[in-house]
């Protein structure tokens, strides 16, 4: 990944990269300042995000083809029953994720926690707990800042590459959006054909992508995609420390990244998205929402690391939605027992992954910390109109 560091970010990443996660911890004291306390920060793989992009070579972004991916986002057009868009369950006034436990999609009604579904209804609910699509574009980014843009990881069971290949993906899903309308198999042609008779879409994908025939699924999820990767948080008070700025976290934030490191849990949570997007079994409940027991990537009951950043704004938490603040979730790791116990019938102990935590330190400063993983400065817009002519972002009202 080509993306443009500072060069104080990245010799400071660097830096951080060489202290030592086990040491003792070194609490400070409540007159102590954030600056003093730089070369006790165990930020052990930890660093701030690239202040720039990289899209894949054959879908370099540019104005018109962002505009066409927000609007496409927004349009309800590409459902099977034309009530649910992508926004529906990423909207920018839940940190594009939906503040629900488990996401409902199509024939629902509402925004946010307030959303249900319309009775009577056949529809089951998706799967798995939303995930917030800011930051998206630096999926797979390890703790040398480098990513692929192509091979990014999506989804909690990692089933795709890249935002071209997940954009696409929901399209086809029952639950989500393609509801009874069409089979599986059919989804996209048939979406691709609603497009191809809207001018407003025609004119839109001609000038983007040209050609004889520019409407088509493969461009489709290219200018989603496009859209999706201007979707970024990258001045959090985290960032801003970890590019220099000694005043940017508090006393009690940074002792916070001292009992996080010292815990173990940057050994899952690494990188400058805090995720080594790798696959783990921590054995956590199922939703009871599920009629069958979620058993995660080929049946190992594995979840993908998810980002710890933006937090605030996308509780609740874990694959299942189970855990409602992030109190839930130390205690989950930490429950004063010392041993890993699981919390899934479906999940034997010895089965559990070998990083998962002993102990959990100092809980309250961490949550502080993960306070600082926060921004609200991302792109909030909601388009006026779709091309379409519905309800912009579905039935959301």
């Amino acid at each position: 990944m080509k993306a443009a560091l500072s060069t104080w970010s990245l010799v400071s990443s660097l830096c951080f990269l060489l202290a030592v996660a086990c040491q003792k911890d070194d609490a400070v004291s409540p007159g102590a300042s954030a600056a003093a306390t730089t070369t006790t920060a165990t930020t052990n793989g930890l660093g701030a995000l690239p202040l720039t992009v990289t899209a894949p070579a054959d879908n370099a972004s540019m104005a018109a083809k962002i505009n066409l991916g927000q609007a496409l986002f927004w349009d309800p057009i590409l459902s099977g029953s034309r009530d649910v868009s992508c926004a529906s369950c990423h909207h920018p006034a839940s940190g594009y994720a939906d503040q629900l436990d488990l996401p409902i999609g199509v024939n629902g009604q509402g925004l946010g926690a307030t959303r249900r579904f319309h009775a009577p209804n056949d529809i089951p609910f998706g799967k798995r707990n939303t995930q917030t699509l800011l930051n998206v574009a630096f999926n797979g980014i390890g703790v040398d800042a480098v990513c692929n843009p192509v091979t990014a990881p999506m989804f909690w069971d990692e089933r795709a590459q890249s935002l071209e290949a997940q954009s696409l993906l929901p399209i086809a899903t029952l639950e989500e959006m393609r509801g009874h309308q069409f089979s599986e198999a059919a989804a996209l042609d048939s979406v691709v054909s609603r497009l191809r008779r809207i001018p407003q879409y025609q004119q839109q994908f001609a000038a983007v992508f040209g050609g004889a025939a520019p409407i088509t699924a493969t461009n489709l999820g290219k200018a989603l995609a496009c859209f999706e990767r201007t979707l970024v948080a990258t001045d959090t008070p985290f960032d801003r420390y970890m590019r220099g700025d000694q005043t940017a976290l508090t006393t009690q934030q940074v002792q916070g990244l001292n009992a996080f490191v010292q815990s173990g849990c940057q050994k899952c949570h690494s990188g400058p998205m805090l995720s080594d997007y790798q696959l783990h079994v921590l054995g956590v409940a199922d939703n009871g929402k599920l009629t069958t027991s979620d058993s995660g990537q080929n049946g190992t009951y594995a979840f993908r690391t998810p980002s710890l950043r933006n937090l605030a704004a996308t509780a609740p938490y874990m694959h299942s939605g189970v855990l409602t603040t992030l109190a839930d979730v130390l205690r989950f790791y930490d429950a004063g027992r010392g041993t890993p116990t699981s919390a899934n019938p479906h999940v034997p102990r010895n089965s559990l992954d070998a990083l998962f935590p002993r102990t959990v330190t100092n809980q309250q400063a961490i949550i502080a910390f993960l306070g600082s993983l926060n921004s609200d400065t991302y792109d909030k817009r909601v388009p006026a109109q779709v091309p379409s002519g519905l309800p912009v972002g579905g039935n959301i009202q």
